[in-house]
């Protein structure tokens, strides 16, 4: 089973830039839907009158390198620094995206079973 994470936008093409700059692929172009895939991560936005702000859209790497080069390129849109989370054996940190909507990058600090070679582009 596969599954989309939709939310709506009132400005698609922030969004769109703002993702796509992120390292997140235009998967499917809809017109005023566009779904994006991040390795295994498929999550779309929807141009509509309001926005949708429940939730946390978490992105997660192999490294602490790779969250620390994206912290780098969003440091004014963070929310925190990064930090080892000992509760989870991860490290992480949060930020907003241009219409304020939660997000978290993670890499995980134990050994998980995944294989990164299938969701590479």
């Amino acid at each position: 089973m596969a599954g989309i994470l939709f939310l709506k936008t009132k400005n698609l093409g922030k969004m769109k830039n703002f993702y796509s700059n992120l390292n997140s692929k235009i998967w499917i172009d809809q017109g005023d839907c566009i779904i994006f895939k991040h390795d295994n991560f498929l999550f779309g936005f929807c141009e509509r009158d309001e926005i949708s702000m429940d939730g946390l859209l978490t992105f997660f790497y192999q490294t602490t390198k790779e969250v620390d080069q994206v912290y780098q390129s969003l440091c004014e849109l963070a929310t925190t620094k990064p930090v080892k989370n000992t509760k989870y054996n991860i490290y992480n940190f949060f930020a907003k995206d241009p219409e304020g909507r939660a997000l978290e990058f993670q890499s995980f600090l134990h050994e998980i079973d995944f294989n990164w070679e299938n969701y590479r582009y």
